[in-house]
């Protein structure tokens, strides 16, 4: 299974700054970026903390791709 994340349209889309975002998670903008680009994933505990901050479901965060 493929992932990829729809974190930075969720972002743009609610018209939030990744810096805000970031502050909000408790995490630097890099890591967030990181989060966006797929480098390395979230914990858990932020992975929630990040859907509670923009406002949607976790399951929302990434989504299901073809390979």
């Amino acid at each position: 299974m493929k992932l990829k994340s729809c974190i930075e349209t969720i972002i743009l889309e609610k018209g939030y700054l990744k810096k805000h975002i970031a502050k909000e998670v408790g995490i630097t903008p890099a890591q967030l970026s990181n989060w966006i680009k797929m480098n390395n994933f979230p914990t858990a505990d932020k992975l929630f903390l990040l859907a509670k901050v923009l406002s949607v479901k976790v399951d929302d965060l990434y989504e299901e791709i073809e390979k």
